[in-house]
């Protein structure tokens, strides 16, 4: 891999750090899935653990930087030209319910812009890492998007809509459309894996609704460096870390902005 920046180094190493309670955590998951109490709980103190070790090694080498964190919320927030985007687990129900598909997402954001970031399942120990200008990596293998052409030969992945979500039925009719128009429509249950994923071109497309800042930071830059695409669309001003995502592997975008506008 020949991403070199302060910034990629020091998110990897405190992934790799956080990662390793959270291998712990999981493994204790299938016990919990019988008793009583349920995971709820255990899933909230492990959620809040990784991110305490994250927060903690990226402040150590920048007390000053901004961060925006799903848990702790806003850490320095005078800072905004550079800040950590942190996602401790992306993929909570995937986490509680014993399925490995979730991930530690961040981001570095200067001046606006995510400049790197990583995407890391432990469990698969799949590290996705992108730094603009130098490429995105899985592991140590360089990626890029599939070279699908046509929407309807695509594997297109979403999120669907959340339990509180106001406009649940907008989200399905969108859904219905798009399954009607491409090879298959899959939901993984994480945002950040979901644009890992088409990054390195096991998924053609994703769109979602309603997704917070911190599930895609990271996805961004891996996958515009993978050679992707990503929109943000019909946005609402007054939620700034709210965002609506299209994301693909360029050759399919305008034909999927189409089936959900």
């Amino acid at each position: 891999m020949r991403l070199d920046s302060p910034q990629i180094n020091l998110i990897i190493k405190a992934c790799m750090k956080a990662s390793r309670a959270l291998i712990r955590d999981f493994g204790e998951i299938e016990k919990l899935q019988v008793s009583t109490k349920g995971p709820g709980d255990f899933v909230t103190s492990a959620d809040r653990r990784t991110e305490k070790i994250l927060i903690e090694e990226l402040q150590k080498a920048h007390p000053d930087y901004g961060i925006i964190s799903e848990e702790a919320g806003l850490i320095n927030k005078s800072n905004i030209n550079n800040r950590w985007i942190v996602d401790p687990i992306d993929g909570t129900m995937n986490f509680m319910n014993g399925i490995p598909q979730f991930a530690i997402s961040v981001g570095y954001e200067e001046e606006n812009e995510i400049k790197c970031g990583v995407i890391f399942n432990p469990i698969m120990n799949e590290m996705f890492c992108a730094e603009k200008g130098n490429g995105a990596f899985l592991n140590n293998s360089r990626i890029r998007v599939s070279n699908k052409k046509k929407i309807k030969d695509s594997l297109i992945v979403t999120g669907g809509p959340k339990s509180m979500s106001k406009i649940k039925g907008k989200i399905f009719s969108e859904y219905i459309n798009v399954s009607k128009n491409v090879s298959n429509v899959r939901k993984f249950g994480s945002a950040a894996l979901d644009m890992a994923y088409v990054a390195c071109g096991r998924f053609d497309g994703y769109w979602q609704r309603e997704l917070n800042y911190w599930d895609i930071a990271a996805g961004i830059i891996i996958l515009k460096e993978a050679g992707g695409f990503v929109d943000f669309f019909e946005q609402d001003d007054s939620s700034p870390l709210k965002r609506n995502i299209l994301a693909t592997n360029s050759n399919i975008h305008n034909e999927l902005k189409e089936l959900i506008k």
